[in-house]
């Protein structure tokens, strides 16, 4: 693999954020420069896992909420306006990311697509849109790579966010529903014929026995346990740093697979 820009999905709690940062670590020391996008609207914590402040909201950068909707109602008005807008005039590398928008630690950036911040403000469609333009529009050299954190649930699915992305990994939590979100999105992924691959997170090796009869086991890439240091860690919005000797092989495993993908 020379580039990738990858997704990570999962129901609400299942540890997104949590692999997410880890990755971003582990690509780090792989020499990767990491660009980490939360398309997540009401995640306010990743940023403190990775150990950056907050950057601006491409959303707000470029002209906030209200004005995108403007322009997206006026597109609806014909047949084909929406499929037809674009937001983005130029192909962007990583470099044309406006400096407001990426706060760094190290070779990891983190950009925020954006974020709910007052009640009754409307949906969160406008971001997105612009989730799934940046990603389709940005073009990655040789020793870049692309984690995309997602809200909970299928949501992006249905907004084509995995359009722009070369590769799917969902976490699973030890849950039914967790189970029933994974059958729904290996189809969907399937139908856009993208990679796609599991990792089980805060898993016993008896329950992760149990996991895998309801899933197609080949795609399980990862069976992370469930570690007191990450949970203190996310409990204190304290940046996660290090691996515990449980973890790092796991997600050392993962990286090598999608790298290799």
């Amino acid at each position: 693999m020379i580039s990738m820009k990858m997704l990570i999905c999962g129901k609400g709690g299942s540890g997104k954020s949590t692999l997410t940062a880890l990755l971003a670590q582990q690509y780090e020391q792989k020499g990767k420069d990491v660009v980490v996008v939360d398309t997540d609207e009401s995640n306010l914590g990743l940023h403190r896992f990775l150990g950056v402040n907050p950057p601006t909201d491409l959303m707000d950068h470029m002209g906030g909420k209200q004005e995108l909707m403007g322009k997206m109602m006026s597109a609806m008005k014909s047949s084909e306006g929406m499929m037809n807008m674009q937001l983005f005039e130029k192909v962007w590398k990583i470099q044309d990311i406006p400096s407001a928008c990426i706060s760094e630690n190290g070779r990891v950036k983190l950009v925020s697509i954006g974020k709910i911040h007052q009640a009754g403000e409307g949906c969160a469609c406008p971001m997105g849109f612009i989730a799934k333009q940046f990603l389709k529009n940005l073009k990655l050299a040789s020793d870049e790579m692309v984690i995309v954190d997602t809200e909970a649930g299928l949501e992006h699915f249905g907004r084509g966010v995995e359009e722009g992305t070369d590769a799917v990994l969902m976490v699973l939590d030890p849950s039914y529903e967790s189970v029933l979100l994974a059958k729904k999105a290996a189809d969907m992924t399937a139908s856009m014929k993208l990679p796609m691959y599991f990792v089980l997170n805060k898993v016993t090796p008896e329950i992760a026995s149990q996991m895998k009869k309801e899933l197609p086991v080949e795609k399980i890439i990862g069976e992370i346990p469930l570690d007191q240091d990450i949970l203190a860690a996310g409990l204190s919005g304290k940046t996660l740093s290090g691996f515990s000797s449980a973890i790092e092989p796991v997600v050392q495993n993962i990286v090598s697979v999608t790298m290799n993908s």
